[in-house]
């Protein structure tokens, strides 16, 4: 069954709009109580315009069990499309306020530890510089946090997915590579194709989603699985890098972590036949109609430092054809 909504009917009044902006909180947050606290609002009113907005449309959006909300099939069309628009809004009453509100406060950032001290650190200063009422209170921690629960504006995030209770803005690619030190190349050998990884010695970085098994895929499109050996494993990255340069074993990293290695010569990529997936460097921040300047022109400021090339790549790309290579993924 094919559901569709007239959109246009519900610009006619702020209270559809509204009505949008509570369905979509409700469903990012799994609960009408919690919508409410985030609305900053009753409950009794997040149930009426629910209830109103299934009863104009004539079709129930949420199943109501005693321990859990799920959407209806109409209700997946309505979030999809919905949450479009009321980011919409958000970004326009943001673009319109920003320009006399002056960002000024308390900026709590949260970011992963390795990338936080190698690309963000040095351009702190600068947001400083340009904004100098905003003051900076930046966490670096690898774990994926709950930004709203543990009180955060903002985290910068290097992830594959997304989340209905959190907006993010792409600041760069972080393309990957598996690598090994020469020392450790001399003793055990070049892996000639990914199931070859069985036979070595590899380091695992365990916030990985799948620490234990590494995915590529080859020319043809077939994607290939290893279970792989894991002689040492840790939560940070600085840790499985420095154990890769000691020649313990081979390691699966982002180019933002170990492409200056790869340039010296410090690590050798393997397996540039195979694809590596992909992950993004991302903004993120809490859904919801109104964004603080504060927010916002970080946003804005990380987006503009990140363009083009990522920083970690640009060096790369002004070698000779020779050395670009050496670090292709």
């Amino acid at each position: 069954m094919v559901y569709s909504f007239s959109f246009c009917e519900y610009w006619r009044g702020m209270d559809r709009l509204r009505a949008f902006e509570v369905f979509v909180t409700v469903v990012a947050k799994k609960s009408f109580t919690r919508a409410a606290e985030a609305l900053n609002t009753s409950p009794a009113n997040v149930t009426r315009y629910v209830k109103d907005l299934e009863s104009h449309l004539g079709t129930r959006l949420l199943n109501r069990g005693p321990r859990k909300l799920s959407l209806t099939e109409a209700g997946k069309v309505l979030y999809e499309r919905g949450k479009i628009i009321v980011d919409e809004v958000a970004e326009v009453e943001a673009l319109t306020s920003s320009s006399t509100v002056v960002p000024r406060g308390r900026l709590r950032i949260n970011a992963p530890l390795s990338f936080g001290i190698r690309h963000l650190a040095p351009l702190w200063p600068k947001f400083m510089e340009k904004y100098p009422n905003v003051d900076l209170d930046v966490d670096l921690i690898d774990r994926i946090i709950d930004i709203v629960e543990e009180g955060y504006d903002m985290t910068v995030r290097v992830s594959r997915g997304g989340s209905a209770s959190v907006v993010a803005r792409k600041l760069a690619t972080s393309r990957h590579i598996v690598c090994a030190s020469p020392a450790y190349l001399l003793r055990h050998g070049r892996p000639d194709s990914p199931a070859d990884l069985k036979e070595h010695i590899c380091i695992g970085y365990s916030y990985a989603p799948h620490a234990e098994e590494w995915r590529f895929t080859d020319e043809r499109g077939k994607t290939h699985d290893v279970k792989i050996s894991i002689g040492m494993q840790s939560n940070n990255c600085d840790t499985v890098r420095a154990a890769a340069l000691a020649g313990r074993g081979i390691i699966l990293q982002p180019t933002f972590m170990i492409g200056d290695d790869v340039r010296k010569g410090r690590l050798e990529p393997l397996l540039s036949e195979y694809h590596l997936p992909d992950a993004e460097v991302l903004a993120v921040y809490p859904t919801g109609r109104h964004l603080s300047a504060k927010v916002r022109v970080m946003v804005d400021f990380l987006i503009d430092a990140f363009k083009g090339i990522p920083p970690w790549d640009r060096q790369a790309s002004s070698r000779e054809p020779a050395e670009v290579d050496l670090i292709r993924a």
